[in-house]
């Protein structure tokens, strides 16, 4: 059985197993609101162990029955409501929603909350209030005193309580006790109880809140979700959060897997920092427009933080500390660094792509899990693989250097540990067993030294095997997922041209055809320092197989203007190219002796290294068991 404890510290005299709050000493800042309102809201963790409460704390009905109202940072205000208002277009409300109009009355925000629940699209057969009642008299009955488990899908989650007092509380485990008893396929849900807290706050009664989150479970929106309902999804949630982390928040990024051993663990708890973290009045802000949005407003909110935190520290502050909890510390004093209309303001401001293609890699991070075979909650342990530092073995790189390459690559292959597939030192110099050492490999990270101690490489997302699908003149292929970088003199990542500039594209319809892709024998020379000339014209690669490891950025999607990035990576017996458009990203002779690199529009990248430059070593590496 599941128990919930408080993590205030116990009143005098206060039962074992009770959810009283701790009373206030007499001077404390008791009613004032701000000083509650500035700390973590109370919060409860659920462990397995029996447990029994009063029902009783929650029999009252009535509008604002559940909030303890000298702990809510705003006191209700009249405002003048537009009868009208819920009629407006769905792009006229989601722009009152991010300008916090639903924050001037909480009746307002009630009404907004529950009129727009129930026009979302949800499975026909949905429990409603009527249903709450009933299963809650059989359940509950008349008894002053319940021993009913928690939800097993709740073991270890936290429950934060915000405003909500005693009856709060207890109407808060009743409506997830029933929740549990209605939908039996929810295996893990961590947002599930901080959702049902905020919306105890704005609902008459425990039965309205119930049909209300009911709602929101069996939501059936094409692309879009809004609670995660198995440890399997939460997880993909969280390794997608990782990706866009490291697509639209380098600099953090780069902080954040320079300091911590496990960055996946670091992101695991965005959801976190939106629910358990931030204080009510920000948290409510955030339910605002996550309601006429969806999870992607999530995955922005969390993002517009992340940047505000990379702001507000420096290596040399977290060297030692633990990231984790520093981050949950920002967030909990986050009104210290931003409101959180600009931290809206910010958020809405990050150019995501859109809910199909964030979609997209949730589903390509959820294939992954499931095939190593984590898709139970009974898997939760660390499974992130990071470089190991003691066994990490390369002639051109560090463990340290590795590793951040390591987190610059999309989180679901970074669950893989690092294995070498070919080295120039123990392979040769030769293109023949390059391809034969890296053909079906799938994505591989290639690395460079020069002569003149310079390093970089590319991040490539497709098997070396595509160049031959179109024969001995094969094309351009991979996905926007590839990326050039340097490590020496110094570490940056140059992704692909659309996630910076995402207006470029458009989306392609279904039915438009596509070009073929130029020749690399067009762009490569046979001169020893790989000099060559570029077309003039960038096609569009062939669309990818169905089945690529890489639907997210794949080029199918989008319909690019002729001079855009579209060259990712091309292959022949003359050499090998990484990028085009105006010049190659980089590119390697037959012998694997002589290379060159130049600034080119698929990456919008300077030369990596000196232009024309001497290979010292050359090694690709690959995942184990990817």
């Amino acid at each position: 059985m599941l128990q919930v404890g408080l993590s205030l510290p116990r009143s005098p005299g206060g039962a074992a197993g009770g959810f009283s709050m701790a009373e206030p000493a007499e001077g404390d800042n008791a009613g004032t609101g701000q000083e509650m309102f500035g700390s973590s809201p109370v919060t409860i963790v659920i462990t397995s162990e029996a447990d029994t409460w009063d029902i009783d704390a929650s029999s009252g009905l009535g509008c604002g029955q559940f909030v303890d109202w000298d702990r809510m940072p705003d006191p209700e205000q009249q405002a003048h409501i537009s009868r009208d208002i819920l009629s407006k277009p769905p792009k006229e409300l989601k722009k009152l929603a991010r300008e916090g109009y639903w924050a001037a009355s909480r009746a307002l925000r009630a009404q907004v909350y529950h009129q727009l629940i129930q026009q979302v699209p949800c499975r026909l057969v949905t429990p409603d209030a009527l249903v709450y009642r009933d299963v809650a008299s059989r359940l509950f009955g008349k008894l002053s005193v319940s021993s009913h488990p928690l939800p097993e899908f709740l073991e270890g989650c936290s429950m934060p309580t915000y405003c909500l007092n005693l009856e709060g509380v207890t109407a808060l485990k009743k409506i997830l006790i029933c929740v549990g008893n209605l939908f039996p396929d929810i295996t893990y849900s961590p947002i599930l109880p901080s959702l049902v807290a905020l919306l105890l706050h704005y609902s008459e009664d425990e039965a309205q809140c119930f049909e209300n989150i009911s709602r929101l479970i069996a939501s059936n929106a094409p692309h879009s979700g809004y609670i995660d309902q198995s440890f399997l999804a939460h997880q993909a949630s969280c390794l997608t959060f990782g990706d866009l982390a490291n697509k639209h928040c380098p600099a953090a990024h780069k902080l954040i897997a320079g300091t911590s051993e496990n960055v996946f663990e670091v992101y695991s708890e965005w959801l976190s920092w939106l629910f358990h973290d931030l204080p009510f009045n920000y948290a409510i802000r955030v339910f605002d427009v996550y309601l006429l949005e969806g999870q992607k407003v999530l995955y922005r909110i969390a993002l517009a933080l992340l940047k505000q935190y990379r702001l507000s520290v420096t290596s040399a502050e977290l060297e030692g500390t633990d990231i984790k909890a520093d981050l949950q510390a920002f967030m909990q004093n986050i009104a210290e660094h931003m409101t959180v209309d600009k931290l809206l303001e910010r958020a809405f401001g990050i150019r995501l792509f859109s809910r199909k293609e964030i979609w997209l890699l949730q589903m390509a991070n959820r294939k992954v899990l499931m095939e190593r075979g984590i898709t139970m909650v009974q898997s939760r342990q660390s499974f992130h693989l990071a470089v190991d530092m003691q066994n990490f073995s390369s002639s051109i790189v560090t463990a340290q250097e590795m590793r951040i390459v390591w987190s610059w690559i999309p989180e679901r292959f970074s669950l893989f540990a690092p294995l070498l597939l070919f080295s120039t030192s123990e392979d040769g110099c030769s293109l023949q067993r390059f391809y034969v050492c890296c053909e079906g490999y799938e994505p591989t990270v290639l690395l460079i030294k020069t002569t003149e101690g310079e390093v970089c490489g590319a991040f490539l997302s497709s098997d070396w095997s595509e160049r031959k699908k179109s024969g001995a003149t094969s094309g351009f292929f991979g996905t926007g997922e590839c990326f050039v970088f340097t490590v020496r003199p110094e570490m940056e990542r140059y992704e692909w041209v659309l996630i910076k500039k995402p207006e470029l594209a458009k989306a392609v319809p279904r039915s438009r055809q596509r070009s073929p892709s130029p020749s690399p024998a067009s762009l490569l020379s046979s001169s020893p320092d790989g000099r060559g000339t570029t077309s003039n014209r960038l096609a569009v690669p062939t669309p990818q197989r169905k089945g690529r490891l890489s639907p997210f950025l794949a080029i199918r999607h989008f319909l690019l203007p002729s001079k855009t990035a579209s060259m990712f990576m091309s292959g022949s017996r003359e050499g090998i190219i990484i990028g085009g458009g105006g010049g190659q990203a980089l590119s390697l002779d037959a012998n694997l002796l002589w290379g060159r690199t130049e600034h080119c529009e698929t990456f919008d990248n300077p030369p990596l290294c000196q232009e024309n430059f001497k290979v010292q070593l050359l090694e690709v590496w690959g995942f184990q068991n990817a």
